[in-house]
């Protein structure tokens, strides 16, 4: 399912898990997990539905979602990841209704532009032009 929510567009798809992360269902074991898999470029949010067994993993929920088959950015040993906008560990086990975000890399530092920005600041305080005296 695609829809388009102020100008991005988000892609949903309920997918089975591959077979390394599906288990029969036995006595005691305990009912499958609801996740969502985001990743979100300028103009296109990907988000993807997916249920696991109880028990995967974060890595395992990317991998099962397919999108570092469509995004061939996303770089699981660069990429950081979190739940619900924390960050997080790829061997973190998942609960239900998490929703495991791929974060991109930051173009630039946000600490190294506010630095910047003050030294501007500081810059036209000092030699603020003619007084017109």
């Amino acid at each position: 399912m695609t829809s388009t929510l102020s100008g991005q567009s988000q892609t949903s798809a309920a997918r089975e898990p591959s077979s390394p992360l599906s288990s029969g269902k036995g006595a005691g074991e305990r009912p499958p997990i609801s996740v969502d898999v985001a990743y979100a470029l300028p103009q296109q949010q990907d988000v993807i539905r997916l249920k696991l067994p109880a028990g995967s993993t974060v890595q395992q929920a990317i991998e099962a979602s397919g999108l570092m088959r469509k995004h061939a950015a996303i770089d699981l040993t660069q990429n950081k990841v979190g739940i619900f906008g924390k960050l997080t560990k790829l061997d973190t086990p998942l609960r239900d209704r998490d929703r495991v975000e791929i974060y991109r890399p930051l173009l630039a530092d946000p600490k190294e532009i506010r630095r910047k920005r003050a030294e501007e600041g500081k810059t036209m305080k000092k030699g603020g032009g003619d007084s017109g005296i």
